[in-house]
């Protein structure tokens, strides 16, 4: 049987230590220890890693902690507009969302688009009404509002700067949630999905829902979910960069995602972090800041949830 394994992040950035209190750490460890369990119950009960990783990752999209879903920042309009991305390593079948709002769970609504149409990418109102065409419950933005995602617009929102939530030097909630899988089948599948730039303006879209970018799976190689700065991401291709260092390159997962990280992302400007797997159940997560939430499990007893480098 093949080593299965699941990887969870909730963002990277200056997560600095001892700017956070005891209590919200603990807090941010139980909420990924939480999803990190759940995805791996799936896998443990011959569950997919498609459903691992969705799983995991609504978990996340329902905690007021991460900036996914619930705990979405505010653009400049003062609305809460997500992005998602799901993929499948064993098809290439991908789905893709993009300026919703009012969804509970944007990353199933991105696996609705991989299985239910023939297209990969949905976004605004065309998405909404897709949305709609399934029955999707559309919560009010109070479902949405936090005090202090909204402390965060305040400061801003009268000039031209935007923010990743995770560049403030504070304590703070930080970023964009994902999760990738290996299932005892050696399947793998990558999940990604934010709330974006607090302040964001003109639509912007980051890496998070743009396949290749910010979420990438395939089994001859692995399955990539990022997080950092979303437009260097874009530039850098990260997630299949990964992928294309293991194909062409014969590099192995570790090395791959360290040299797209530690180096690459950082000679265009780019910073963050990315998690990632392969078909055998190895795991890497690298990052090039201070600190980046992530937990990873898998069926030869690893079990870590951490903040910092430790």
């Amino acid at each position: 049987m093949n080593k299965y394994s699941i990887v969870i992040h909730g963002g990277a950035g200056t997560l600095v230590k001892g700017l956070m209190t005891p209590e919200k750490e603990e807090e941010y460890k139980t909420a990924l220890s939480a999803a990190l369990e759940k995805g791996y119950a799936i896998l443990e009960n011959n569950g997919s890693a498609m459903e691992a990783i969705e799983s995991a990752v609504n978990y996340l999209e329902d905690s007021p902690l991460f900036n996914a879903g619930k705990g979405s920042v505010f653009t400049n309009d003062g609305t809460h507009e997500m992005d998602a991305a799901i993929m499948d390593g064993k098809t290439l079948d991908a789905g893709a969302v993009s300026l919703i709002t009012g969804i509970k769970n944007p990353i199933s609504l991105a696996r609705d688009i991989m299985e239910k149409t023939d297209h990969v990418f949905l976004a605004g109102e065309g998405a909404m009404r897709f949305a709609n065409s399934l029955g999707y419950n559309i919560e009010t933005p109070d479902y949405f509002y936090d005090e202090h995602r909204y402390q965060q617009w305040q400061n801003i929102k009268d000039s031209d700067k935007f923010q990743l939530d995770h560049s403030m030097k504070k304590e703070g909630k930080f970023g964009t949630v994902g999760a990738v899988a290996c299932d005892k089948n050696g399947n793998i599948a990558a999940a990604t999905s934010t709330g974006g730039m607090t302040n964001k303006r003109w639509g912007r879209v980051g890496d998070s829902p743009m396949i290749g970018s910010g979420t990438y799976a395939n089994n001859k190689t692995c399955a990539v979910s990022c997080t950092g700065s979303g437009e260097y991401f874009i530039r850098g291709v990260v997630a299949y960069d990964v992928s294309c260092l293991m194909e062409y390159k014969g590099m192995s997962l570790q090395e791959a995602a360290s040299e797209v990280i530690n180096k690459r992302v950082l000679e265009i400007g780019g910073d963050g972090g990315l998690i990632a797997v392969d078909a055998d159940g190895n795991i890497a997560m690298p990052f090039n800041t201070e600190g980046m939430y992530r937990g990873c499990k898998n069926s030869n007893g690893l079990n870590k949830v951490l903040i910092y480098r430790n």
